[in-house]
């Protein structure tokens, strides 16, 4: 995703360098940069870039990467892992083109995957990248994530509401995302502060910031690990 619409990175990547660039910069424009996308995503991109610099991020789903690479280009060194191929792919030619040499990248072909990451990153981001399987199935994913953060490490990631899934008529999971995230998504939950710290259980985690936006599309979850 990118701001209303929905692209392929496969087809992207067919792009000469010059016109990767151009678009890639078009796409973040319109997700983050233009002032009708603050209350959206510029928020956070506005937050985040000073707090995330110097720090090292591992961006879960990272997709078209919008969020790692403008953390990265504030002075984080961010981590991109994707179940898609062709996403890590291409956010490494971007990464490369744009000269952000603080940047590393993981196919996540399994959870073992993981196994390559070191144990000590002080943020693991999921902007809307962990709410697209069962709940069991998600929190097994997430117990090998935080495998990867410490005490003391934020844990920040992007949702949606129940608020949202009552005003789009309580479909089940199954067909919600449909029409949440477009054709072909196969399951979207929605999630709210009791039900994160339950996917994060037995980790256990202060909240820093949680907060509803955009007429409850969106929630956000900020959250600091203390055992």
């Amino acid at each position: 995703p990118a701001g209303d619409k929905r692209h392929s990175t496969s087809q992207l990547a067919e792009l000469s360098d010059g016109d990767l660039l151009e678009t890639w910069g078009a796409l973040k424009a319109e997700a983050v940069d233009l002032p009708e996308a603050f209350s959206v995503r510029g928020w956070y991109h506005q937050l985040y870039k000073d707090i995330f610099s110097g720090k090292k991020v591992m961006d879960v789903g990272c997709g078209l990467g919008l969020d790692g690479l403008s953390y990265a280009a504030s002075g984080a060194e961010v981590t991109f892992v994707d179940i898609l191929p062709s996403n890590v792919a291409l956010i490494s030619r971007v990464a490369r083109l744009k000269g952000l040499e603080n940047t590393r990248f993981l196919y996540l072909e399994s959870l073992d995957s993981l196994n390559e990451l070191a144990d000590d990153y002080d943020v693991i981001y999921s902007q809307g990248s962990l709410i697209n399987a069962p709940f069991d199935v998600t929190r097994t994913e997430v117990a090998a994530l935080l495998r990867h953060l410490p005490v003391g490490g934020r844990w920040v990631s992007l949702a949606y509401p129940p608020a949202r899934w009552e005003r789009e008529g309580r479909l089940p999971f199954s067909q919600w995302g449909e029409k949440t995230d477009g054709p072909g998504t196969p399951w979207v939950e929605w999630y709210d502060l009791e039900k994160m710290m339950a996917l994060l259980a037995p980790a256990r985690f202060d909240t820093v910031l949680y907060r509803e936006f955009h007429n409850s599309d969106f929630n956000w979850f900020d959250l600091v690990r203390r055992a």
